[in-house]
């Protein structure tokens, strides 16, 4: 006999020091991440919602966000940072979850949920028409860029150690690996 799918409810009853993602119907909980994971996704954030979000040195023409809630279909999901174009989403909306799923996300890789990310997240944000994809990895110092092509995402690129990069969509800034690993 199988299990009882996992709720919203079972969601929110979780304590505030982990995050909770639902994903075909099962509840996966995470710990709060560490040092390395926060600084290369703070950092990021900073870095892109400085030229993008706010066009600060750069393009503009984005919303990016941390950690927002995603809800798309049945599943919810919380990716480390996300990004939306303006013209699909000129600014966010006054709810706690977004509907519209994003142009591009960044899961940043920790050993508890690599596998998470890679084998649950990545077909559900494929089948969202989440068109761009980057994993990274603090702990080897990687960014993996991912590209939907059709129904299944293709790596683009791998970028390593202390690289200078320009990595789609965002290739209109430069970005400074070491930064992410906390080495700048």
């Amino acid at each position: 006999m199988g299990h009882k799918p996992a709720t919203y409810a079972d969601l929110e009853a979780l304590p505030e020091h982990v995050v909770g993602e639902l994903i075909d119907g099962e509840l996966h909980v995470s710990p709060r991440p560490a040092g390395p994971h926060t600084v290369a996704a703070s950092v990021l954030g900073i870095e892109l919602g400085g030229a993008f979000h706010r066009a600060r040195g750069g393009p503009g023409g984005w919303v990016i966000l941390d950690e927002p809630k995603l809800h798309l279909g049945e599943d919810v999901l919380v990716p480390d940072l996300a990004g939306w174009r303006r013209e699909r989403m000129p600014r966010a909306p006054r709810t706690t979850a977004f509907t519209l799923a994003p142009d591009w996300v960044c899961e940043v890789l920790s050993p508890s949920t690599a596998t998470l990310d890679r084998a649950a997240k990545l077909p559900v944000y494929a089948r969202e028409g989440v068109r761009h994809v980057w994993l990274l990895d603090p702990e080897v110092r990687m960014l993996e860029v991912f590209r939907l092509e059709g129904a299944r995402y293709s790596l683009l690129s791998t970028y390593t150690g202390t690289a200078r990069v320009r990595a789609e969509p965002f290739e209109a800034l430069e970005l400074e690996l070491a930064a992410l690993w906390d080495e700048a």
